[in-house]
């Protein structure tokens, strides 16, 4: 069964979206936080939203891992996370309004970097020119300057003379490139070295050395949770490069975004939805500029949980989760999104890619071949019925049960979780 932990130092489950992001990992984690001592959050930042509904309630959650919302499981941020400060006070304040207490529950690494507000401009200034598709966050800054050993650390807050020297240096620097190069309006030094450290007063009881804390906690057999933001396809090695983002949200990310070791990882589950999306820019081969492009966005809700962009949908891509399973590991698939599918009479499939009309043995991630690849479709019958009250697996209609176990046969993992709502009870277990 899916989120069953072994004993003793086999106890850390990695979930990681196997598509282009947007599976559902949120959903997931939330439910599988309630047989989880700790849920640990390895990469990205801001830009990533996990929704999760609740009753009537709707949480949308960025930096703080969806666990948080379990009483009994300590959530903590990695090294390789980069932190807004605003978007995390913001967080905080929004669970605590909701009576969720976060005080000894929340732990952030020491040595996870800092997005500053020279970050978000510069970003936004970026995207202006060459589209990516970025959020506007300021995330791929941020890991350029840590990449370039200029970045700020979380670390720099505990001492008031390193952090005002590094701020004056870092914002003298982006502020001549502001104004020589995107003839752009300058930032203050004063006021951006008083928000800073006023953040660092507020965030204080929560810094951690979380290395040597997931790590006591792995070799003391407690359960552990390790979640990715975005996907696999945007991976900054793996993904459609440079279509992607600016961390590793693969599964071996996990190990340096947390600092524990591979022989800590006891399994990798990999969230699908049971079609394709793709927010931003890049290649997309199973994409439907159509009306069932546009039936899909309005039926699954498919608009960005941080930036409200509507997603571009198509039909599940086979080819493209094998890839993923490969490079992941992926030993376990939870399936989202099935009920989006109720009321197709037809569902089609990618099984395979051609490219110059000659089979494609393998997912290419260069974007001038993905491009240009013509994907090969199977169809399958739709069961026209909702799956609503469905909690077993034999509850659900054959043709959603033979459309479930095409999968597993074409990806060779076994979909152990099968999403059939919004709701956090709207789940069956196999």
């Amino acid at each position: 069964m899916i989120g069953a932990f072994s004993c003793g130092i086999m106890s850390v489950q990695v979930i990681v979206g196997a598509q282009w992001g947007d599976e559902g990992k949120g959903k997931v984690v939330d439910l599988l936080a309630e047989q989880s001592d700790i849920v640990a959050r390895y990469q990205g930042g801001a830009n990533a939203g996990h929704t999760l509904v609740v009753g009537d309630r709707k949480y949308v959650l960025h930096l703080i891992p969806s666990g948080i919302l379990h009483d009994n499981v300590v959530c903590v941020i990695g090294n390789g996370v980069v932190i807004d400060p605003v978007a995390l006070m913001e967080e905080i304040a929004l669970l605590e309004s909701f009576g969720i207490s976060i005080e000894g529950r929340l732990k952030i690494s020491h040595k996870a970097h800092l997005i500053m507000p020279y970050h978000k401009l510069l970003d936004t200034l970026q995207e202006s020119g060459q589209k990516i598709g970025t959020t506007g966050r300021g995330i791929g800054p941020a890991y350029i300057d840590k990449y370039s050993r200029t970045g700020i650390r979380i670390v720099d807050l505990l001492d008031r003379t390193i952090l005002e020297e590094k701020l004056r240096r870092g914002i003298a620097q982006k502020n001549e490139w502001f104004r020589k190069v995107y003839d752009a309006k300058e930032l203050d030094v004063e006021t951006t070295v008083a928000e800073y450290l006023e953040f660092d007063r507020k965030i204080d009881s929560y810094i951690t050395d979380t290395t040597y804390f997931v790590n006591e906690a792995w070799r003391e057999g407690k359960r552990l949770l390790v979640e990715g933001a975005q996907g696999a396809l945007l991976d900054i090695d793996h993904g459609t490069y440079p279509f992607v983002t600016s961390s590793s949200p693969t599964s071996g990310g996990a190990c340096t975004g947390l600092g524990l070791p591979p022989t800590a990882i006891g399994g990798v589950i990999g969230i699908a939805k049971a079609y394709c999306t793709r927010v931003g820019n890049g290649p997309f081969p199973t994409e439907l500029d159509d009306q069932t492009g546009e039936r899909l966005r309005s039926e699954g809700g498919e608009f960005g949980a941080t930036t409200g962009r509507p997603r571009r949908c198509g039909w599940l891509d086979l080819v493209a989760l094998r890839y993923s399973a490969m490079v992941n590991g992926i030993t376990e698939i939870v399936l989202t999104k099935l009920d989006v599918l109720n009321n197709f009479d037809e569902l089609r499939v990618c099984t395979d890619y051609l490219l110059d009309g000659r089979p494609l043995k393998y997912f290419p991630c260069d974007c001038a071949t993905l491009e240009r690849v013509q994907p090969v479709y199977e169809t399958f019958k739709g069961w026209n019925s909702s799956l609503a009250d469905c909690r077993a697996y034999a509850d659900l209609p054959k043709a959603a049960r033979d459309y479930v176990e095409m999968i597993e046969r074409a990806i060779g993992a076994r979909v152990s979780y099968i999403g059939t709502g919004p709701g956090r009870d709207e789940v069956v277990t196999r």
